[in-house]
């Protein structure tokens, strides 16, 4: 096997045009935004914060994980021949699941220091020193790093000789599973344990951190705290329900009950929209980011002039 034949979004001629400017427009506004979030966390004296140096990675990751997948998506929906290399194939799969497993990780450690924030406000900066941050943000990328290589070195490893058509746009385990003349049990067991291992402790260290900063922020006696407690997580926990609802849906299934149908809308979300939706749940629940990129709009303007 030497390349693979993606089926795409759709074998409707009529709609690729439609779904290569909906992607097209998806993706510029998924750069402009995390670039957006880039340079103001970076610019703006104010949030130089644990929150915001987190939220700055996470930015960067969006912007290599969507990256990885929508310009090859493009390509395949203005071309008849829908073709990558087997290489090609292996690159993509191993670059996804890396930065898609560092957000993962992202989330959690942002979580944590959520948690330090609304719990432990007077010690934070004790807590949250540059060291420690600089060692969690260490932590997700070699987390995403190995899963990354546990996963394309155990679908990549079978052999493929039933078909080389893969019923998806991207490259991802899940389709490459069908087309094996292999065993694929063991794999799919590797998967499910690494994979199911990323997903839950992550998710059970944000439930965790977000339990001890509900109980805090239901012992605050004013109307005006609770709410300004709320606000200053919520931004973070609806990236959190979208990024694992669609993650947790995905791949944590037997794959009897695969439905590629199905799963290539539920990609879209997880794959396309996230990174576009994540520097717009930031940036308008986050009054910090709304003044400073205010501030960084009127620097250019008045630069211009």
């Amino acid at each position: 096997m030497t390349e693979f034949i993606f089926l795409g979004l759709t074998r409707d001629p009529k709609l690729q045009i439609p779904l290569f400017v909906l992607f097209l427009l998806i993706y510029i506004i998924t750069l402009l935004g995390n670039i957006g979030i880039i340079l103001v966390t970076r610019l703006d004296a104010r949030l130089q914060t644990p929150m915001y140096f987190f939220l700055f990675h996470l930015s960067f990751v969006d912007i290599c994980y969507s990256s990885v997948i929508t310009p090859k998506t493009l390509q395949t929906l203005l071309t008849e021949q829908k073709i990558i290399s087997f290489l090609g194939c292996a690159l993509q799969m191993y670059f996804f699941a890396c930065f898609a497993t560092t957000e993962a990780f992202l989330l959690a450690v942002m979580a944590y220091d959520r948690y330090v924030a609304i719990c432990n406000p007077l010690l934070y900066p004790v807590i949250m020193s540059r060291r420690l941050c600089i060692q969690m943000l260490s932590a997700a990328y070699l987390g995403g790093f190995c899963n990354s290589v546990v996963q394309t070195v155990c679908i990549f490893h079978l052999s493929f000789c039933r078909s080389n058509v893969i019923n998806h746009y991207f490259c991802d385990a899940p389709p490459l599973l069908l087309l094996t003349c292999s065993d694929p049990f063991i794999c799919e067991l590797a998967l499910f344990i690494f994979v199911g291992f990323n997903c839950t402790s992550t998710f059970l260290a944000i439930l965790i951190s977000y339990t001890y900063i509900l109980s805090n922020i239901l012992r605050i006696r004013s109307a005006e705290g609770r709410y300004k407690a709320f606000n200053t997580c919520a931004s973070h926990f609806t990236a959190v329900l979208i990024f694992y609802g669609t993650v947790f849906f995905m791949y944590l299934r037997p794959t009897s009950s695969y439905s590629m149908e199905q799963d290539r809308v539920v990609s879209v979300f997880y794959a396309v929209l996230i990174p576009m939706l994540n520097p717009l749940i930031y940036s308008l629940r986050n009054k910090e980011v709304k003044a400073a990129s205010m501030k960084l709009w009127k620097q250019f303007f008045i630069a211009v002039r």
